[in-house]
């Protein structure tokens, strides 16, 4: 007698790489926005003076740099993680550290209060989303 077993296939949660990317940048982007629309309310001139020129911070550049950042680091991280997991793990920390280890950016740019508040809770979201994206996908793999 011989016993054939019947092999269910794994179940996956459908929560793949590419929805991860796309809710992590749209999560981070989002936030961000609101961030610069308390910031915008509330008075902050939101331009940055670098070298004696005035760079104004923009929906688009909120934007662009919530989501190519994230985008990039959290993409390198699934592409690596493909030939050793453990770099999730790793991406998690460095890239979350990195976001937080930029907020020195704002805080020595010589932007108003309100700006450099802005700026520097901005950065630190990309550090969360960094973290909570990966998180993620960890779990839904």
């Amino acid at each position: 007698m011989s016993s054939t077993a019947v092999h269910s296939p794994v179940r996956r949660s459908g929560f793949g790489w590419w929805k991860v990317l796309v809710v992590g940048a749209v999560g981070a982007a989002v936030v961000n926005l609101i961030v610069f629309a308390v910031a915008e309310l509330a008075g902050a001139s939101l331009v940055v003076d670098d070298g004696g020129e005035e760079h104004p911070i923009t929906v688009g550049g909120v934007i662009g740099s919530s989501v190519v950042p994230l985008v990039v680091g959290v993409g390198a991280a699934l592409l690596l993680a493909l030939w050793k997991p453990v770099f999730l793990r790793i991406a998690q920390y460095v890239g979350s550290g990195l976001a937080l280890l930029s907020v020195a950016g704002p805080l020595s740019s010589g932007a108003d209060g309100g700006t450099v508040a802005a700026l520097s809770l901005m950065h630190i979201t990309l550090g969360v989303a960094v973290f909570t994206t990966l998180q993620l996908h960890r779990r839904h793999r």
